[in-house]
């Protein structure tokens, strides 16, 4: 889980050429400032991966409340940050329109915490209902959760829309879970 700090790479330059072909000026203010931070952070990560990444041991039993600040905007390589920031770009351009910025904002925050605590209950039930404690060692990082979580907000306000997923055609209500397996297939 180490990423050489300050590195550009293929994905990063991948992810600044979208960003250049959407245009800044059309990318609202929200959806920009998450991409620059998480572009930043990806360059100039704030501790190893290894010290911010969620798990149970130690978001929970450790108390180390600050993983779920920092787990969401760090990315485990410049491939994970580039399919996230896209992600991010094309639902952050649609929702941030329809709720307007400061609302967007506030849905970040609370899903980029939540998404954390929700990790780490899935985690600790896994724990339990299978009796195997090294579902307390599995540590994420990256924003996968909180793109979920907007992919199913952007279905509720936008019902009845077909999505491409892999270059396959599936009702958007439906696409949210099909995106989740690809992603992780494609970046687990």
């Amino acid at each position: 889980m180490q990423r050489r700090q300050g590195r550009v790479s293929a994905g990063l330059l991948l992810l600044l050429y979208q960003i250049s072909q959407v245009g800044l000026q059309n990318i609202p203010s929200v959806t920009l400032g998450v991409l620059i931070l998480n572009i930043f952070l990806f360059l100039n990560p704030v501790k190893p991966l290894s010290e911010v990444c969620i798990s149970v041991k130690e978001g929970f039993y450790r108390r180390n409340w600050q993983r779920l600040l920092l787990s969401p905007f760090h990315h485990a390589d410049d491939w994970h940050l580039y399919y996230n920031m896209v992600s991010m770009l094309w639902k952050g351009i649609m929702l941030e329109k329809k709720l307007k910025s400061i609302w967007f904002a506030y849905i970040i925050a609370v899903f980029s915490v939540l998404i954390g605590v929700v990790y780490m209950v899935l985690e600790f039930m896994l724990v339990k209902i299978l009796d195997d404690p090294s579902y307390e060692m599995n540590c994420a990082v990256g924003f996968s959760g909180v793109l979920f979580a907007l992919k199913v907000l952007n279905n509720h306000y936008n019902p009845g829309r077909v999505s491409s997923v892999l270059g396959v055609r599936i009702p958007s209500k439906y696409a949210c879970w099909v995106e989740l397996v690809a992603i992780h297939l494609i970046s687990p």
